[in-house]
């Protein structure tokens, strides 16, 4: 008989917050893979959890080489409980390879749900949750990171970002200027913690904010794009929307029917635009 993987939630901030399954998997597992095993260590003394399993550190720079181990445990019946430093595994943290791992041999999956820095950061937004879409951590590159900015200049759901404090300000301007300066956002500092903070505003007002320092764990929240008809956008806006995809990597076919699409236009009327920006120059 196969074992079980147990992706388990830890709190981003309140230990208040931890779920009481946590408390029981902690104390049942056979194996505790741990993102930083020393934080388990004051997760488990705050709980006042004894964990009895095998403790195993599994983070970033070994999750390859611990993968198989971790497999081979399962495949041999153990119960394995990972948890990160924060959050749910998987969401840019460690978890993936060995969540697909475990599915291609087979291996139940299951989850202790717990607290999401990205959810948290939606509620409390302000802004549209009905659709969304989470980004993750953005380049550290200036050229790279507007690249991906540029990706995603005209969708339309609520963009989730996780930044580091001391690039916030560069992120926040890099932001204004692809979204917009206007375009609504929420900086979401230390979701649960003592000093938990919520600065609402346009972008360009919070990447001034932003330049006196900003300390702490960053969740930030963007507008998507407003909806526009066709006819709000002209030949220019459209050549221009078209230029930005394909400096972000896209090829013009690509680029042409991607905003063909956004715009509600026939690609060919696209097309058009583009060649005759191409002509004029």
């Amino acid at each position: 008989m196969t074992g079980t993987l147990v992706l388990a939630g830890t709190p981003i901030g309140d230990i208040a917050d931890a779920p009481p399954r946590l408390v029981a998997e902690l104390e049942g597992a056979d194996v505790v893979a741990a993102e930083d095993t020393r934080r388990l260590r004051g997760l488990t003394r705050a709980l006042g959890v004894h964990t009895t399993g095998r403790v195993v550190s599994y983070f970033e720079g070994n999750e390859s080489a611990r993968t198989p181990e971790l497999v081979e445990a399962l495949a041999g019946g153990a119960r394995v409980l990972l948890v990160t430093d924060a959050g749910m595994p998987s969401v840019s943290d460690p978890g993936y390879r060995l969540v697909a791992a475990a599915v291609e041999a087979g291996i139940k999956v299951t989850a202790v749900p717990g607290p999401s820095a990205v959810l948290t950061a939606l509620a409390l937004s302000g802004l549209p949750v009905d659709r969304f879409c989470f980004e993750g951590f953005l380049p550290r590159k200036a050229g790279e990171r507007l690249g991906r900015l540029k990706e995603v200049a005209g969708e339309r759901r609520t963009l989730v970002y996780f930044e580091a404090p001391h690039r916030l300000d560069d992120t926040l301007d890099a932001m204004a200027e692809v979204f917009g300066a206007e375009r609504r956002a929420a900086v979401c500092r230390e979701l649960t913690k003592t000093y938990e903070e919520v600065k609402r505003g346009p972008l360009a007002e919070l990447a001034a904010w932003a330049k006196e320092g900003v300390r702490g764990e960053i969740t930030v929240v963007v507008e998507g794009a407003p909806e526009t008809g066709p006819e709000e956008l002209d030949a220019a806006e459209l050549v221009r929307r078209v230029r930005v995809r394909e400096e972000a990597g896209e090829r013009r076919k690509e680029a042409i029917a991607a905003v063909a699409a956004e715009a509600g236009l026939p690609k060919r009327e696209v097309f058009d635009a583009v060649v005759a920006a191409k002509n004029a120059s």
